[in-house]
């Protein structure tokens, strides 16, 4: 049994701790929530004062937070000072690739392991337990990460040094936004020509337009696997999350000299659909607005269809 330190306990860290602590390890979870460490108690594990308190004597510390600011203050004023120099510090947020690098050379001059390892999957992977991590770390400490990321993971993959994490992770996301505007803007088509969606479904899933997007993530309600447009586009990956990692994308294309111009369309239409005020839904539910329906999304947080 390990002692860990879990703190951020959002939509996603909820369920990765209550993975740790169902592998029987001692979870010291810390949150600004009050009520987001209860429902962690609940799930087994024990409550932290504070993020610094949650670290003391932990061999392993996991963040996982909104932004690259917040994860530099909690590991820069609350843990490193008083972390164990043989712990390792794992952060799952999704940040800025500069942020990871800059938090990695901290680490190491303070004596401390330090691995970048976004995640993709999204809560219903988070609570069973079968995320995908994408890690950024040096190669020699790569397997002691992956045996700290296993009780939540169904892969953990070494991306390279110190930040590749994240910039695997903003790739994967900018794929993943992308494809899901085509294939919105795919079944939209298909309604105006007289398709039923089952059918569109059936067809592209089986032929070259197969993706994620469609195959396992189906936007149109009531088709496919259940996923968040079988409740009113709820839970699942919210807009403004999916918005501020194409943002992340196009700040990084920039300094890079990177030509991305369908991820800045993406970064475009997302952000539209976040300013109409549906930033806390489900990114699919941007179907919606390629439809022309977005009274129904109305409908639907009413209560209604």
């Amino acid at each position: 049994m390990s002692r860990i330190a879990f703190i951020g306990l959002g939509n996603m860290g909820a369920g990765m701790a209550a993975r740790q602590a169902a592998a029987g390890h001692q979870v010291q979870a810390f949150d600004l929530s009050g009520l987001a460490v209860e429902r962690a108690v609940q799930s087994g594990c024990m409550a932290a004062g504070s993020a610094a308190k949650a670290a003391e004597g932990a061999e392993l510390v996991i963040t996982m937070l909104p932004a690259g600011a917040h994860v530099r203050q909690v590991l820069t004023e609350a843990v490193l000072p008083g972390v164990s120099k043989s712990a390792l510090l794992i952060d799952c947020s999704t940040i800025d690739v500069d942020s990871a690098r800059a938090l990695a050379a901290e680490a190491r001059d303070a004596g401390v392991s330090f691995a970048d390892a976004p995640v993709s999957g999204g809560i219903a992977a988070a609570e069973a337990g079968t995320l995908t991590f994408m890690v950024g770390c040096e190669e020699a400490r790569f397997p002691d990460v992956q045996a700290a990321l296993k009780p939540m993971a169904k892969a953990v993959v070494h991306a390279g040094e110190a930040g590749a994490g994240q910039a695997a992770k903003i790739c994967n996301n900018m794929v993943l936004g992308i494809s899901m505007l085509g294939v919105c803007e795919a079944f939209a088509l298909a309604e105006r020509l007289g398709l039923k969606p089952d059918k569109v479904f059936d067809i592209v899933s089986q032929s070259s337009g197969q993706c994620w997007s469609i195959s396992s993530y189906c936007p149109w309600p009531g088709v496919g696997p259940a996923s968040p447009s079988d409740r009113g586009y709820e839970g699942g990956f919210l807009t403004k999350l999916m918005l501020k990692d194409l943002k992340l994308a196009q700040a990084a294309a920039a300094a890079a000299g990177a030509a991305t111009p369908m991820g800045a369309q993406a970064e475009g239409l997302y952000a539209m659909f976040d300013r109409l005020g549906y930033g806390d839904k489900d990114f699919s539910g941007v179907l919606q607005l390629m439809r022309g329906h977005l009274d129904e999304l109305d409908a639907e947080a009413r209560g209604g269809r």
